[in-house]
Parts: structure tokens; sequence; C-alpha cells
């Protein structure tokens, strides 16, 4: 079994964690831009189904209902 020579640093430890959390940060940026576009209406690259919106819309309102209860309590 390979086993390596020397111990990593911590600089390298922290530079390859944060490129990790970074690709996940782009992702889940992407991800929340593609759903804010859709739930404004103002997307123009992609195809959506209209009975998928509906379903969409309804799902951003209960997000909505459920914030608005939280802040609440």
């Amino acid at each position: 079994m390979a086993v390596p020579k020397k111990r990593t640093s911590a600089s390298k430890k922290r530079i390859r964690k944060n490129s990790w959390k970074a690709k996940g940060y782009g992702t889940a940026l992407k991800a929340f831009s593609l759903g804010k576009s859709l739930s404004t209406g103002n997307y123009k690259s992609f195809f959506v189904p209209k009975n998928s919106l509906k379903v969409l819309k309804r799902i951003i309102k209960n997000f909505n209902n459920l914030n608005r209860l939280e802040s609440k309590n």
C-alpha cells in the first residue's frame, strides 16, 4: 500500500480544503440563480413546461409561508 513520505503542511491542507469548498459554493450559487430566474420569470436560455412552473410557484409560496411562521416564533 502506498504511504506518503512526508506530512502535508497545514497551509496545503487549507488550500485544498478551500478549493473544495469553492466548488460547492459556485454550484450552489448557480442553482440559486436558476431558481431565482424561474421564480421571477426572467428565464430565456432553457425550456420549462407550464405545469412545472405552477408547481415551482406553489413550492416557493409554501417556503415563504414557512419562513414567516419561523420568524414569528
